[in-house]
């Protein structure tokens, strides 16, 4: 045996377990009192897709899916069909809302939309396994339940109807339509039986007929949520509050629920199989796709559906005890929402020019006086190193030391620097010397004597020069003589009696000493 015969046997073994495994006569469904809370509870969409049931051995959809013939579905779509035609006003309420028959009804159609949703996965996966027979690759193509529903009863077994078919333009889009062609020219099916095909037209015709009744109760629950959900139905608006409501299985569970799970309530889980997935938006719901967050730009949207969200949760919990009947408590929410959106689409402000801050360091202390000023006068500039400073122009100046190039000593001791007398010494800034410092110079700075005979120079003493002398040869008298010696003697009396450094001296007086 081939390995394709043993694996054959296998899939034919598994089909015989998976017929043996279907619901029995006596078993295979709930009662009708036991049918809603169960599905409600637990829909087949949460089973793993490898612990799904395999409905391809059923005989007829009417034996899986029995809540179309079921009698709480038929009173539930005759009363509503009643109250429709009424006109009801919320001044006819009389004592606890829960006591009212219509909101009995209300919460009975909300809990029916929940059931008539587990109906349609149920049906939806009955056509699939029948139809994957002549068309296996349509599932992944079309992951809409209902699409695929309204694709397979528009085909059939005659799969060309796909190219220029306008029921089907209303259906799918024109990519997924080319797709669909492309792919049903190249599909491996068989033809399906005649009794089979009607079996799938049976059950698309009760899929179809299952979400009308869903349409028309969700047409009616929302005409009447402003006497069920007033609040709700304010911030997000009567359709969408009937919606969620459904959903969720009525106001009371609603208002149990928390924000983060509103807001995925009407995600619907798709597989792409070779399409783009950059228009996939997960993790939305119908609150993702209400009026008051598609008004806003694509960045905002789910920031706003959080926010909206979390407020439909507070309305829901008001209005599951009756409270704000007029919608009051609903109004300050959505203003609340709306305050919020305004903030977030404003413009950034303008950055304004700022000045530099005023620093940090405080005003310096100024002192002033005659001692500051007699201090400022003595740390000033001198008047030599004023001449040192300055400069005579296109005149190349001598380096005051070899060592040091460049520093000059300025108009210092230069001719032609333009004074007449010799620059004044401030006494301020001149250097302070003691008396006794000052004799000592004074001293050493006498000069004596005349000029020379040698060579016609001068006698008087010269510190830089070796050259001149104090005496002189006298031809007459045949010997050295000091020439100049008795104006020497006249300079010490000067100096000693009528000098600045002159002190005072003791007078003998004539007869003290005898």
């Amino acid at each position: 045996m081939s390995l394709a015969d043993e694996l054959l046997a296998d899939l034919e073994e598994a089909g015989d377990e998976g017929e043996d495994g279907l619901y029995p006569e006596g078993e295979g469904g709930e009662s009708d009192e036991e049918a809603g809370e169960g599905q409600v509870e637990r829909g087949l969409e949460d089973i793993p897709e490898e612990m799904e049931v395999d409905y391809s051995g059923a005989e007829s959809v009417a034996s899986i899916a029995k809540l179309r013939n079921s009698k709480q579905f038929s009173e539930i779509m005759d009363k509503i069909a009643v109250y429709v035609e009424k006109q009801r006003k919320n001044s006819e309420v009389s004592g606890p809302v829960e006591a009212d028959p219509e909101y009995r009804l209300i919460v009975a159609a909300n809990n029916l939309t929940v059931e008539i949703e587990n109906e349609l996965n149920i049906i939806h996966k009955f056509v699939r396994d029948k139809y994957s027979k002549r068309f296996p690759e349509l599932e992944s193509l079309v992951p809409n339940s209902l699409d695929y529903v309204r694709t397979v009863k528009e085909l059939g077994n005659n799969l060309d109807k796909c190219k220029n078919n306008e029921n089907l333009q209303q259906i799918l889009t024109n990519a997924t339509i080319m797709v669909v062609s492309v792919t049903a020219s190249t599909t491996q099916g068989t033809m399906l039986a005649e009794d089979e095909l009607k079996r799938l037209e049976e059950a698309c015709d009760m899929a179809l007929e299952l979400n009308q009744s869903k349409h028309r109760i969700y047409e009616y629950v929302e005409s009447r949520m402003s006497f069920i959900a007033p609040n709700l139905s304010v911030i997000v608006g009567a359709s969408t509050a009937a919606k969620i409501m459904g959903i969720a299985g009525g106001l009371t569970n609603l208002s149990k629920m928390p924000a983060c799970n509103l807001m995925l309530l009407g995600a619907q889980k798709r597989t792409l199989a070779g399409f783009s997935s950059t228009s996939l938006l997960p993790h939305t719901g119908y609150i993702y796709h209400c009026d008051v967050v598609q008004t806003l730009p694509p960045d905002l949207r789910r920031k706003a559906a959080r926010l909206v969200a979390a407020k439909c949760t507070l309305a829901s919990r008001v209005d599951s005890f009756h409270e704000s009947a007029d919608g009051k408590v609903g109004y300050d929410l959505k203003e609340e929402i709306e305050k919020k959106f305004d903030k977030w689409q404003e413009p950034p402000p303008v950055k304004t020019v700022k000045p530099l801050p005023a620093p940090l360091d405080g005003q310096r202390k100024k002192r002033g006086g005659r001692r500051y000023r007699k201090m400022k006068e003595r740390l000033g500039l001198t008047e030599i190193r004023k001449h040192a400073n300055r400069m005579t122009f296109a005149e190349i100046e001598d380096d005051a030391y070899q060592e040091d190039l460049g520093f000059s000593l300025g108009q210092l001791g230069k001719s032609g620097s333009g004074r007449v007398r010799q620059a004044q010494v401030n006494e301020a800034t001149k250097a302070r010397i003691s008396k006794s410092l000052q004799r000592k110079l004074q001293k050493q700075n006498m000069t004596y004597g005349g000029k020379s005979t040698v060579g016609g120079r001068s006698s008087v003493r010269d510190h830089s020069s070796g050259t001149s002398s104090s005496v002189a040869f006298h031809a007459t008298a045949g010997r050295i003589v000091n020439p100049h010696a008795a104006e020497k003697k006249v300079a010490e009396a000067n100096q000693k009696y009528f000098s600045n450094m002159a002190e005072f001296l003791k007078v003998k007086k004539e007869g003290e000493g005898k």
